[in-house]
């Protein structure tokens, strides 16, 4: 038993690793020839092409629970998908890499609201203590008045990303119990895509990319080093390891231990991109990071006829 934990918490670790990336190697192109709609088309298109096999395979004499579940899908690929991350991308082209994910991480915050108001589900204490800590967090990360404010536009961009976040909060605390998750992982980046594709070829959303190469990590790269890792290492092997880390750890302890995301996203980028908020930004970031740890905390202490303040999405861990 306890080594199928470590196996568990070594593959919910590897999953936050590898999530924690996307940032970075998103960067190199959005300050290049790319949009941010084009990076999320490349990223989420790509993963759900690869995520297919298996999706098709789990899914052979099950096809009815995909039609009984077809609206899930497209709501979960237009919100948890399209949403959360064209906003992230965009936040990423005016903000440090970690500051944009704290932002989106405030999506947490956005279920507790949405679960008290529209399903009457009254926080708890230990919830509202960690709710207010994170919007605590969020003055400091904004640094309104030092040195390190942040751009208004990049801030709105994250807050969007919260959104989207929130809403694949929702959406996958839902799910269909026979539903695979690969199905519905691969079913909804293929709606995000192919909503981002439609609304950028009618001139929408903004479509560009192209083919020169980019800078990372300091050195001048061919475009498809940056696609390759948030394809395969951000979206593929960070689903992978989250599901196979779920099915080992349970899925709120490794929703859980996926907190650690933030962290890793801010190491990785002070490293290849050299970039790292304020001190009084950290600050706001680890009263976020330690907000939303308590609103988690309240999950995990919830007994199994409770229901969760806010649920943890433990269907899909990862998947983002």
């Amino acid at each position: 038993m306890r080594e199928r934990s470590g196996t568990g918490l070594g593959l919910a670790l590897l999953s936050a690793l590898t999530f924690a990336t996307s940032g970075t190697f998103a960067r190199p192109l959005i300050t290049g020839e790319w949009s941010a709609v084009a990076v999320v088309i490349a990223r989420v298109g790509i993963a759900a092409l690869v995520l297919a096999v298996p999706a098709l395979l789990v899914l052979r004499g099950r096809w009815p629970v995909l039609r009984r579940n077809a609206l899930t899908v497209v709501l979960f690929g237009l919100l948890g998908v399209a949403l959360a991350q064209a906003c992230f991308f965009n936040a990423v082209r005016y903000l440090p890499v970690g500051v944009a994910l704290l932002l989106e991480y405030l999506g947490i915050v956005l279920v507790v609201g949405w679960m008290w108001l529209v399903h009457g589900q009254r926080p708890r204490v230990l919830t509202v203590a960690g709710s207010l800590t994170a919007l605590a967090g969020l003055v400091f990360v904004l640094d309104l008045t030092g040195a390190g404010r942040l751009d208004p536009t990049g801030v709105l961009w994250g807050l969007g990303a919260g959104v989207g976040l929130a809403g694949y909060y929702v959406i996958a605390g839902r799910v269909d119990a026979e539903l695979p998750s690969a199905v519905m992982a691969s079913g909804g980046m293929a709606v995000g895509a192919v909503a981002l594709l439609l609304l950028g070829g009618l001139g929408v959303l903004p479509l560009a990319a192209g083919t020169a190469d980019v800078s990372f990590a300091g050195h001048r790269v061919s475009w498809l080093v940056p696609i390759v890792g948030l394809s395969l290492i951000a979206a593929v092997v960070a689903y992978l390891a989250g599901v196979a880390g779920a099915r080992l750890l349970g899925a709120r302890l490794s929703s859980f231990v996926g907190l650690t995301e933030v962290m890793f996203a801010v190491l990785i980028a002070w490293l290849v991109l050299n970039e790292l908020p304020s001190a009084i930004q950290l600050v706001g970031g680890a009263l976020i990071v330690g907000g939303v740890a308590l609103v988690r905390v309240d999950e995990l202490r919830a007994g199994p006829g409770e229901a969760a303040p806010a649920p943890a999405g433990a269907a899909l861990v990862g998947e983002r």
